[in-house]
């Protein structure tokens, strides 16, 4: 199985952790789609990354179940294996809450990156066979 996590590729945090995620997958099962690409517009997920409150998104393969917002950081976890795996007991705080925290933080990205990550970076020509658009 594998997932592929669409992301705003005009966002420095988000390309910022694309890149931490990478060092974390070690058996190399995430893909990376940027939100504003022909893949994600081929699902419908362009307007999820919307500059007001934007979310990454899950895809998982094979069955194609879409996750988004909180959903989407505790699949991405799972799929990280590990112990990552922990997260999934997020899943007992109420999804509005869950929400509310990250959209938190969605709406203020923009501002994180000139503080975080104020450069893109680009990815290795190995990195840059998980990424499809």
């Amino acid at each position: 199985m594998h997932w592929v996590l669409f992301f705003d590729g005009e966002c420095g945090f988000c390309s910022h952790s694309v890149q931490r995620l990478i060092k974390f997958d070690r058996h190399k099962v995430i893909f990376f789609s940027r939100l504003q690409g022909e893949l994600a517009a081929k699902h419908g997920l362009a307007s999820y990354a919307e500059k007001g409150g934007g979310s990454m998104v899950i895809l998982r393969q094979p069955d194609a179940k879409i996750f988004t917002h909180s959903d989407a950081a505790i699949e991405l976890a799972r799929a990280l294996g590990g112990i990552w795996k922990l997260t999934i007991i997020a899943k007992w705080i109420p999804k509005a809450w869950r929400d509310a925290g990250y959209s938190f933080v969605a709406r203020r990205r923009h501002w994180l990156s000139r503080k975080l990550a104020p450069t893109c970076q680009l990815p290795t020509a190995e990195l840059a066979q998980r990424f499809i658009d």
